[in-house]
């Protein structure tokens, strides 16, 4: 893509990154109160069938994917125009979803900064392994790496670090602003989780609140996972990187039913709001139906995107993602095709 075309497709996506007072406004209503109103029915159901009560809490964790999808504008300052009503809102939504509003903000926006890009890896991202960075990888790095990798880790046991570790700490050589949000929300968390918990007990508490957090953890990984885990995924070392190709082929279009679309405030348009941050997430479909060059991002289906859970490591000699087998299989190539080469023979 040339500097004028990339020039072009942000001039024909700027209109859509500008915030609707009265939208913005619309979805927090039908949004966050839902999240309450479904906890409510669900304490309620237990006289009746836990089965109920934990079905309920699973349609509420659709509901805080979606307040998450808020919180997560609020961050790139796309929600509202004012920066104050931004912060103000992310935090509180920040307190729903269990993450610090500036710790967030500042890792998010790395990631927007670096996504694809092979020399600047570690912040805000899933953990990816080139084919050589693996083959030159100690044992228990191997072995840690193939852990991290796994499914059941990957979104079993990452909803639980997200929530109890990594959002509950700051980095070390975070500011003051950035602390003090932390704190703020930690403390808040720890006041209604412990009025709830004498109120209503422990045991319910965690049957509810626990299985409504853990299912919206595992599907906000599972859709950042989806999103930049594809065959063809774009990434680059940084001397051949592109920001424009890093949204638009690292990023890929998730074709959800239209219900998954809203419940996950079209997220799914990934592609568009790499491209261009400010842009609302209601404004994301709008975005991408009416810029022809943005209906080029790869495309993924509910069904196809299961494919995306055998990709294990990133070829950049392919440009593609590759599985555990396909990558020994690679070895197994390098080692015959130096077996094969002819030995000289030493003249004496």
């Amino acid at each position: 893509m040339s500097k004028e075309q990339t020039k072009q497709l942000h001039k024909d996506v700027a209109p859509f990154a500008k915030s609707d007072l009265k939208k913005s406004i619309v979805q927090m209503i039908n949004t966050i109160p839902p999240i309450f109103i479904l906890w409510f029915l669900a304490y309620q159901s237990l006289s009746v069938s836990v089965t109920l009560t934990v079905a309920l809490s699973i349609v509420a964790a659709f509901f805080v994917v979606r307040t998450f999808i808020i919180f997560h504008d609020c961050t790139h300052g796309s929600f509202f125009r004012n920066k104050k009503a931004n912060s103000i809102v992310g935090t509180i939504t920040g307190v729903l979803t269990l993450f610090p509003y500036e710790k967030w903000k500042r890792e998010h926006s790395i990631h927007h900064a670096t996504s694809s890009n092979l020399d600047k890896r570690g912040v805000g991202d899933i953990w990816v392994m080139t084919v050589e960075e693996y083959k030159n990888a100690s044992k228990f790095e191997r072995f840690s790496y193939r852990v991290y990798r796994n499914p059941i880790v990957l979104f079993g046991f990452g909803p639980l670090y997200l929530v109890l570790i990594s959002g509950r700490f700051n980095r070390k050589d975070a500011r003051k602003k950035e602390r003090m949000n932390t704190y703020l929300i930690n403390i808040i968390l720890v006041a209604v989780y412990t009025v709830l918990i004498v109120a209503i007990g422990w045991k319910a508490f965690l049957l509810i609140q626990g299985t409504m957090m853990f299912t919206a953890g595992a599907l906000g990984i599972w859709l950042f996972y989806i999103q930049h885990t594809f065959e063809d995924s774009y990434f680059e070392e940084e001397s051949d990187w592109d920001y424009v190709k890093a949204a638009v082929e690292g990023s890929s279009y998730y074709q959800l039913p239209r219900v998954l679309q809203w419940a996950t405030g079209n997220i799914g348009f990934h592609h568009v709001h790499h491209l261009a941050p400010r842009v609302p997430n209601y404004n994301l479909e709008m975005a991408h139906e009416l810029t022809p060059p943005l209906q080029k991002a790869t495309t993924i289906t509910l069904k196809t995107s299961f494919e995306s859970l055998r990709y294990r490591l990133y070829d950049p000699t392919n440009k593609k993602f590759i599985t555990f087998k396909e990558a020994k299989q690679y070895s197994f190539k390098d080692k015959l095709s130096i077996d094969l080469k002819p030995k000289r023979t030493r003249l004496s």
